[in-house]
């Protein structure tokens, strides 16, 4: 219980000072504590209270006046991205239990143009054992889970959206990575997905790879509109759609945004890109 409120004590202080001071200090230490902490061998129960923790200083965090004029300092295992137009901040982690369940957390800020107002999501999702769909549009309430490493705003009709990069570390054997997108419907509430990414036959709201948790995927944007990746191939034949077999090629394929829609270019030359 005493613990309980120094957390509370510490997360009202700092913020008071945020507030207050146009030089913000800085928890980045508190928080690099904390998930020291969630990497050492507890329990579930253990852990869990942890990340109550972690969730109580970033949920205070989020909504402070000043979280797009600030960013922790070298946090490795929290993940923190702003979008090039400053209006969606996203921050997202992990954690693991001692049972291999994989819980993903996120935090979604998005500020109007309009009014400087910030609304925060919340949003949490499990690891599935079932690849993530690219057939279908999730939403805040069963959202798959990943941590997002890079946005970058684009125009789909009317409609200012955001392409997210994302990875999911799956389990032993697979990783994930993914190429989603990110907006708004009329109600303000979130979207992930959208049918604009085409190989010239199929159109998918989101692209996913799966590939061996042992290999390193490149996936990245080149510039706004064009993100190029690894192409994935088996380790040998007979791994063929065995996809904890699978890995970069040394080729590289693309998405470039082009007359309204992402467009699968294919073994492309990674030096024109630069």
């Amino acid at each position: 219980m005493k613990k309980k409120y120094m957390i509370l004590f510490l997360v009202l202080s700092y913020l008071s000072q945020l507030q207050g001071q146009k030089n913000q200090p800085d928890v980045s230490a508190d928080l690099e504590k904390l998930f020291g902490r969630l990497k050492e061998n507890y329990d579930s129960q253990k852990k869990l209270t942890i990340n109550d923790s972690i969730k109580l200083i970033i949920e205070s965090y989020a909504s402070s006046d000043t979280v797009f004029d600030h960013r922790f300092a070298n946090l490795r295992y929290l993940g923190q991205i702003t979008s090039p137009d400053s209006l969606i901040k996203i921050i997202t982690w992990n954690l693991i239990l001692e049972n291999g369940d994989n819980r993903y957390f996120c935090y979604l800020i998005r500020r109007s143009w309009k009014t400087e107002q910030s609304s925060v999501f919340k949003i949490s999702g499990l690891y599935r054992e079932a690849p993530i769909r690219t057939d279908t549009i999730y939403s805040l309430s069963n959202w798959y889970g990943a941590l997002y490493y890079d946005v970058r705003p684009f125009k789909f009709g009317d409609q200012v959206n955001y392409v997210l990069l994302g990875i999911d570390y799956g389990n032993s054997f697979i990783t994930r990575k993914i190429i989603d997108v990110l907006s708004f419907n009329s109600k303000d509430e979130i979207v992930f997905g959208m049918n604009c990414f085409t190989d010239g036959k199929d159109i998918k709201p989101r692209i996913v790879f799966e590939f061996a948790s042992t290999a390193v995927m490149s996936l990245r944007f080149n510039n706004d509109n064009s993100i190029v990746f690894d192409h994935l191939s088996p380790f040998s034949p007979e791994f063929k759609d065995n996809r904890q077999f699978y890995g970069p090629d040394f080729s590289f394929d693309s998405y470039d945004f082009e007359r309204g829609m992402w467009r699968l270019k294919t073994n492309i030359d990674i030096r024109n890109k630069e």
